[in-house]
């Protein structure tokens, strides 16, 4: 069995306190409007998946493709739109509101995200190196690298060298952190530790692979009616009438 993954929004971090008393740092992940919005089949596709998305954007900020996709599925067009790969057991109706249920306290997750952007830097801050002298004869070059060749042979700077470049900014995955809880009121999903990226940041959380669990809702969480909306059209007309 291969649950569907949910697209949640980094709101930050903050400690909440365990049965025991116990401080916990964890992650704040929102789920928001995230949403099915379209199904992958063996038959069609080659392939089974669940296609969410997250975010209500407007037509204006969307490529015609997508624009067009949407319509002709018809839903609503989301700014971020993500495939999760699934089992035929775990396909979720097009249309399905996703819930912080989806998830249950005490699971593992794993999440996946842009981590932040740092820019160009040196090998210091970048890879850890430990710099050069302070004296001795060090001059100017305190955060310098050092050598990143060798001599005739091979004459060259091997690939994959650590050296100064560009730092963050790229897909980062964190797997195996323990989900603390949900709030079903605001949708929300609490993950224990850190959580790559930016608040604001979308990211992906899916059942942890590495971890074999028992008890997950299958293929989501049911979204429980209101009162309002569990009351028979009967009921309602009389209390209208009323």
């Amino acid at each position: 069995m291969k649950r569907s993954g949910l697209i949640t929004t980094k709101i930050g971090m903050t400690r909440l306190y365990d049965d025991a008393g116990v401080a916990h740092a964890v992650t704040v992940l929102s789920v928001g409007d995230c949403a099915v919005i379209g199904n992958r089949t063996v038959e069609k596709n080659g392939y089974v998946a669940n296609i969410l998305g997250i975010r209500e954007a407007k037509a204006k900020h969307i490529a015609k493709p997508q624009a067009v996709a949407a319509e002709k599925a018809g839903v609503k067009p989301y700014r971020k739109i993500v495939e999760f790969r699934c089992t035929d057991d775990c396909v979720i109706p097009v249309g399905t509101n996703m819930v912080a249920s989806h998830f249950v306290t005490g699971q593992f997750v794993d999440v996946q995200a842009t981590s932040k952007g740092k820019g160009f830097q040196g090998a210091m801050k970048r890879h850890n190196f430990g710099g050069k002298e302070a004296t001795h004869g060090v001059l100017k070059a305190h955060r310098s690298l050092g050598g990143t060749g060798m001599r005739e042979w091979p004459g060259r700077v091997l690939p994959g060298k650590k050296m100064s470049g560009q730092m963050g900014n790229e897909t980062v995955t964190v797997q195996n952190l323990k989900v603390f809880g949900t709030d079903d009121v605001e949708n929300l999903v609490f993950v224990e530790g850190a959580v790559p990226g930016a608040n604001g940041t979308f990211v992906l959380i899916t059942d942890a692979i590495k971890k074999e669990q028992k008890d997950l809702p299958v293929p989501t969480c049911e979204v429980k009616a209101t009162a309002e909306e569990a009351q028979p059209e009967e009921t309602k007309s009389e209390s209208v009438a009323e």
